[in-house]
């Protein structure tokens, strides 16, 4: 896994509830298109929930995340695959 930490641009589709589901996001003035999520979890920084979503566009994994109170998408990690 490489370490990025970047802020991305994100498309997300919101569904019943809290549930929110990544569809595509730009990085590097690249759009990923996500074929798939694998995993997703929480965690705390201090005020703030972040939501990770481990997710795919068929040629790589990534890492995304979203800061709850900040409305802050970042990519976080990526494993080519």
């Amino acid at each position: 896994m490489e370490q990025i930490r970047e802020p991305i641009r994100v498309a997300v589709v919101f569904g019943p509830g809290r549930s929110i589901k990544p569809v595509w996001f730009e990085w590097r003035r690249r759009k990923h298109t996500i074929s798939k999520t694998s995993y997703t979890w929480s965690d705390r920084v201090g005020e703030e929930t972040r939501l990770h979503f481990a997710v795919s566009d068929g040629e790589a994994l990534f890492e995304l995340v979203y800061g709850t109170n900040s409305q802050n998408w970042m990519l976080l990690n990526l494993q080519a695959e």
